[in-house]
């Protein structure tokens, strides 16, 4: 029997494979830039809402479009390293969203560094005219302490997590594999959004002068407040500084899958309780 190749020709057998995945690739990059973008946690900075390893999709049509909704690509282990700027500058300038709305307190959202294009996902605690504070660990809400209710402790095993290999912060001092522990609250925002958070130990980030969130940009905090690089700090200082609207790529709504290994081939690593678990 002939070969295929043979019959059809080298070349036109070629052209249809390209074509092929030319179209695939514009798919996908239309499914990711318009709908949903997946998103791999990777440090503890939201624990316990948001584990690392746990792996989501993000909502893009949550709060519509702007520059920071066109994809990001970034393999280091090849030297790609492009960000929506990169696929969309053009469009960085422009304030407005398409089909824009702006998200609430109490939302998990995924958004741009302004400096270094980075994907960070925090909880959004203060939007648009809100006076943010903290102090001693509990957070102010345009003068008023929120809400904050003791729920027992959060513990995990003292191990490296996820590819970095990093180790979790822990209020005790336990050896390794030994149980790492962590104060555990509920904390209600004046929305009556409700959320567990983290606590560590005293840190410089537990009392802050207080913040003034502008028109068009917005104040987030990790849920484990004493393991996060967030709004509490200025971008000049290597933090987060205040978002502005336009650079919100989407809210995250649910785990979709969740590996306790550094590679998700470790079956043995899957953690199957959170697997298309809502997020609060």
């Amino acid at each position: 029997m002939a070969d295929k190749t043979e019959q059809t020709g080298f070349f036109p057998w070629l052209i249809e494979t390209v074509k092929t995945v030319f179209w695939a690739l514009v798919i996908a990059g239309i499914f990711r830039t318009v709908f949903f973008q997946p998103f791999w946690i990777p440090s503890g900075s939201m624990k316990d809402t948001l584990l690392i390893g746990d792996f989501l999709f993000v909502n893009k049509m949550a709060y519509g479009y702007s520059y920071a909704s066109c994809p990001s690509i970034r393999i280091p282990q090849v030297g790609i390293d492009l960000g929506a700027d990169d696929f969309c500058g053009f469009l960085e300038d422009r304030e407005e969203r398409i089909f824009g709305s702006d998200p609430e307190r109490g939302d998990i959202v995924v958004f741009r560094h302004p400096v270094d294009g980075r994907d960070f996902i925090k909880r959004l605690v203060g939007v648009p005219g809100d006076r943010v504070q903290m102090i001693d660990g509990v957070l102010q809400i345009n003068d008023e302490p929120v809400e904050v209710e003791p729920a027992g402790t959060f513990t995990e095993v003292f191990e490296p997590q996820g590819p970095l290999g990093t180790a979790p912060s822990c209020s005790n001092n336990p050896g390794r594999d030994a149980i790492c522990e962590k104060q555990r609250y509920i904390e209600t925002l004046p929305n009556g959004a409700s959320h567990a958070i983290l606590d560590i130990a005293p840190r410089p980030t537990d009392n802050t002068g207080v913040f003034t969130v502008p028109e068009g940009q917005f104040f987030f905090m990790g849920d484990n407040r004493d393991n996060s690089s967030d709004s509490r700090v200025a971008q000049a200082a290597r933090g987060v500084g205040f978002v502005e609207r336009k650079d919100i790529v989407g809210r995250a709504d649910r785990v979709m899958f969740s590996s306790a290994g550094r590679s998700m081939l470790a079956f043995w690593t899957w953690r199957s309780d959170r697997f298309f678990k809502a997020l609060d």
